[in-house]
């Protein structure tokens, strides 16, 4: 009898499409299989720029997250009370006319108040340009509680930043240090980048209160005591100065080492830069013995030692300041030892490491190249050391501080864009001073006169109305609070706004930030502001317009819900005018496409703000006759110019494609970006691929695309002039200044030179004699999952479907705890029922738990007793955006006084062993309703069943 013959050919899809995935902020490149109108596979694209192929379980689990039951379907209007979840379905004409209805008078009165904030927003160059011309400057996005701290730190100090903004380099690095690091960030990379530095011999040492994930494989773990990272980092700098392992050339070349500071302690300028009458900061010459312009080609700048100004008063260099602050004996290993946990020998031992590999096996290219200054180098120089952080040091109240110190080991060692070291990403680096400067002051239709956001470089440029002291935006960003809050301050504009705090606002505009869980401090008290009502009845928040692509738990909270695609089913630009994914050998940007049309009523967000411009009547959204000037997000993309030339993508532009950075609108763009696999790429020459911050060829590269107007060297600013304005003003010498109240903390916190202060939370509790948390307590977010939809993904809910809390073994023995066991975990603020499980690798002063993964009961199509529901908790619920009282009666914000981040990881704890009653988490709230069109939550959810119907 015959056997049939097998066909192992390949069939995987009839058509393969190529776009850009959106399960993470990597921004990974994707191939999408699809066969009968149906995705079946999803796999990475090997000739992308950011993965090169490798595809994370987030990545190929997009299938899921396009066919998730949780899926809006319709536009809707409440109906019943807020919270409650009754909506009546409506159309999108009715829905725009409505939200037109509530924005129009707003603008036409007082354009403040309307409060427009966005949360997993890869589009914040339309964003952030629709609030312009509406005329408000309350909008934001995520990073205030997220990483603003980072993004702000690095560029004040060096014009670039973790993350986004740079990385280490991959292919000659020998030593990396990461500060911070969970898996859910850039994680493609990050593996990649990884896997050739284990070839390579590297070393690699994590420093992080919680060994998973990259810690878990590098070579040396350093299980730090949580919001101590800077002290830690300062100590290596001690020790570096200690033992004059530093790049004093390279200080004196690209940073402000050499710059002369005032020291007049009675005077105006005391701090501040010493100035020539172009305003020019000067150094001593040691060549020529004489002042001169830092800019002047050939200075040779003196690092120490007094030098006394024409004017009689007496200046000294950057350096001095910095080899006394941290030559002091506060900052040895042995005295950082006692706070950080980390032994003074291994702080002695890795600032021993770092310099042997920068200095002893630097690395040499013979590459010539010329300066900003005009001056030739033969050769590239490069110390193979880097760093990469993320929000782990960022989420912090000294976290701003914390970032630079950490820039300031690298350039102490002259490792910032050498061969080795960190590297910039185009479009950076970019100094303070090439960003623009936050505006307010709405007035009746009309713009703002810039971005609402942006970098002040003094106290003359805060947010303030004519008293100098109250602030313009309700999140209080550019105010005293938070005077450097470059991405605004999310996280407390429900709690102003609900306060009439500095004044009420007419409409919360909220795109996929899920304020009514996950991504707000104080849970239940958010979701109460949210439903809060005045004497007469009408809600403290009068109308609430959301849109998101999922029913998360802000929608019951929505009083108008716009339905947003999947990522799948719209047009993105991921933009060199936003959050690029150029890597530091190239500029690069990238695009989704609908690979597949939406099978519901809902419309791609950017396209709706599009129409909902048009139909305001906003300057840029339409043309001399009020016509629409853009069809949908699409045609924005391609005809949009911030500047003549310069669009949203820097890729086959001009009107035949063949232009790129510059160029006219080319219609055929989009068509040419699918062809290229929806990205462009475009190298940077072989000389200006280091030191950019003061390489010429590469500034010039940089205007000839459109990064810069003109060239924007950086010198690395290691005291921060912008600091020294606002301590002047603290002290009464500057105006405006700030509220009695608020001076000792900017005297405090707001130091030139990179300092360590104690998280704000420990401290405050410290002083309380009825308080005793004496555990930190942090989250992460696994590899698998990213912020809160990740939970909603039939095949990721497979890998977490619960958390529990990570307690070390030392704790779980003084409490006699076991893997299993239920405690009761309290802070200041409130207290949560939590399963525990025994773990090793953890500080021992710290507890932790993965982020996201615990759900409101009924939320996101889950079933009311999902796992994520009853066994998943966050630990949202015990924080609070608000310290401790102190007695002072003022209630100071949770969060870092010179950025307001968020400080969601200076949570204090308690624990209690519960009994063993049900074993449920605690608190749970009522059930989560379904909105209309959502399916009953499926017994079993398969692919190719339950998501079909």
């Amino acid at each position: 009898m015959s056997q049939p013959t097998l066909d192992l050919s390949p069939k995987v899809s009839d058509e393969v499409r190529q776009t850009t995935c959106y399960m993470c902020a990597c921004r990974c490149g994707i191939n999408v299989h699809i066969r009968d109108g149906k995705i079946r596979y999803i796999e990475g694209n090997r000739a992308h720029p950011v993965n090169r192929g490798v595809l994370c379980a987030k990545g190929s689990a997009g299938i899921m997250q396009h066919y998730s039951p949780a899926r809006l379907s319709k536009p809707l209007l409440r109906v019943g009370e807020r919270g409650a979840g009754e909506f009546r379905a409506i159309e999108w004409d009715e829905a725009l006319a409505i939200a037109t209805d509530w924005l129009r008078p707003i603008r036409e009165t007082d354009p403040k108040k309307l409060a427009f904030f966005t949360g997993r927003d890869q589009s914040q160059a339309l964003t952030g340009w629709w609030a312009q011309q509406f005329g408000t400057m309350n909008f934001a996005a995520h990073g205030g509680f997220c990483s603003v701290n980072m993004a702000t730190a690095g560029i004040y100090t060096f014009g670039g930043s973790f993350w986004e903004f740079g990385e280490p380099d991959w292919e000659r690095s020998r030593f990396l240090m990461i500060f911070g690091v969970a898996e859910d960030h850039d994680s493609n990379p990050i593996k990649i980048g990884l896997s050739k530095l284990r070839a390579n011999g590297a070393k690699i040492v994590g420093v992080n209160p919680v060994r998973t994930g990259y810690n878990a494989i590098a070579d040396e773990w350093i299980g730090i005591t949580p919001g101590t990272d800077g002290l830690f980092a300062l100590a290596l700098v001690h020790e570096l100065i200690r033992t004059g392992r530093i790049d004093r050339d390279y200080l004196a070349r690209y940073t402000n080492a050499g710059w002369l500071v005032i020291r007049d302690e009675a005077g105006p300028d005391d701090g501040l830069f010493a100035r020539d009458p172009d305003g020019n900061a000067l150094v001593f010459d040691e060549g020529a013995g004489t002042l001169a312009s830092h800019r002047q080609p050939g200075t040779r700048p003196r690092l120490e030692g007094e030098v006394r100004l024409p004017d009689g008063r007496v200046a000294v260099p950057v350096f001095s300041l910095i080899a006394a602050k941290y030559g002091d004996p506060a900052y040895a290993p042995e005295e950082a030892a006692k706070t950080t946990g980390v032994p003074a020998d291994t702080i002695r031992r890795i600032a021993d490491e770092m310099a042997k590999v920068a200095f002893e096996e630097e690395i040499i290219v013979e590459r010539p190249w010329t300066d900003w200054k005009g001056e030739r180098h033969a050769r590239m120089v490069g110390r193979p050391v880097s760093f990469h952080a993320m929000r782990g040091i960022s989420a912090h109240s000294n976290g701003f501080q914390t970032c630079r110190a950490l820039h300031l080991v690298q350039i102490l060692l002259g490792s910032i864009d050498c061969p080795g070291g960190f590297r910039f990403q185009p479009p950076y680096p970019k100094p303070a001073e090439a960003h623009p400067r936050p505006a307010g002051g709405s007035k009746p239709n009309t713009p703002l006169s810039g971005s609402p956001l942006g970098y002040p470089l003094g106290p003359e440029h805060l947010l303030l109305e004519a008293d100098g002291v109250t602030p313009q935006r309700i999140d209080k960003a550019y105010s005293w609070e938070a005077p450097l809050s470059a991405h605004g301050l999310m996280q407390m504009v429900i709690a102003n706004a609900a306060a009439g705090d500095p004044y009420p606002v007419e409409v919360l505009f909220l795109y996929m930030a899920n304020m009514a869980w996950n991504s707000s401090m104080n849970t239940a008290g958010t979701m109460a502001m949210l439903t809060a009502k005045r004497a007469d009845g009408e809600y403290v928040i009068p109308k609430i317009i959301y849109s998101d692509a999922y029913a998360s738990e802000m929608v019951a909270y929505a009083d108008l819900i716009l339905p947003d695609t999947t990522y799948l089913e719209r047009h993105d630009c991921i933009s060199l005018l936003d959050r690029p994914i150029s890597d530091a050998d190239a500029a690069a940007d990238a695009i989704r496409w609908p690979v597949l049309p939406p099978d519901r009523d809902v419309r791609g967000f950017q396209s709706v703000l599009i129409d909902l411009g048009a139909r305001l009547g906003l300057p840029g959204f339409v043309d001399e006759e009020g016509a629409p000037k853009y069809r949908d997000y699409a045609d924005y993309i391609v005809n949009h110019q911030r500047k003549p030339g310069i669009g949203p993508l820097i890729g086959f532009r001009g009107e035949n494609g063949g232009a790129e950075g510059r160029g006219a609108p080319n219609q055929a763009q989009i068509d040419r970006y699918i062809e290229n696999g929806g990205f462009y790429a475009t190298h940077i020459p072989d000389e200006a691929l280091y030191f950019k911050h003061a390489n010429a060829a590469y500034q010039d590269w940089a205007v000839g695309i459109g990064l810069y107007d003109s060239p924007q060297p950086v010198v690395f600013q290691l005291y921060s002039e912008p600091l020294a304005k606002f301590r002047l003003a603290a002290r009464g010498r500057r105006s405006p200044q700030p509220p009695d109240h608020l001076r000792p903390v900017i005297e405090r916190c707001f130091d030139p030179l990179p300092i360590w202060y104690p998280p704000f939370e420990g401290d405050r509790l410290a002083a309380r004699a009825d308080a005793d948390f004496p555990y930190h307590a942090v989250t992460q977010r696994p590899m698998a999952m990213y912020h809160s939809w990740g939970s909603q993904n039939a095949w990721l809910r497979q890998i977490h479907a619960r958390n529990f809390l990570y307690v070390p073994g030392p704790i779980c023995d003084a409490h006699g705890l076991e893997s299993g066991d239920w405690i009761w975990l309290s802070s200041h603020h409130g207290r949560i029922k939590v399963q525990i499980a025994r773990m090793e690798a953890t500080n021992g002063k710290t507890v932790w738990t993965w982020n996201a993964i615990g759900k409101r009961s009924g939320a996101w199509s889950l079933d009311p007793h999902a796992p994520e529901a009853e066994k998943g908790f966050l630990l949202n619920h015990l924080i609070r955006e608000l310290l401790p009282e102190k007695g002072d009666g003022m209630r100071w914000a949770n969060a870092d006084p010179i950025t307001g981040q968020a400080a969601w990881f200076d949570l204090r704890v308690a624990i209690e062993k519960a009994e063993p009653d049900k074993a449920v988490t605690s608190p749970q709230f009522a059930p989560q309703k379904r909105v209309p069109g959502q399916p009953s939550p499926p017994g079993r959810l398969r692919y190719g069943q339950e998501w079909s119907k």
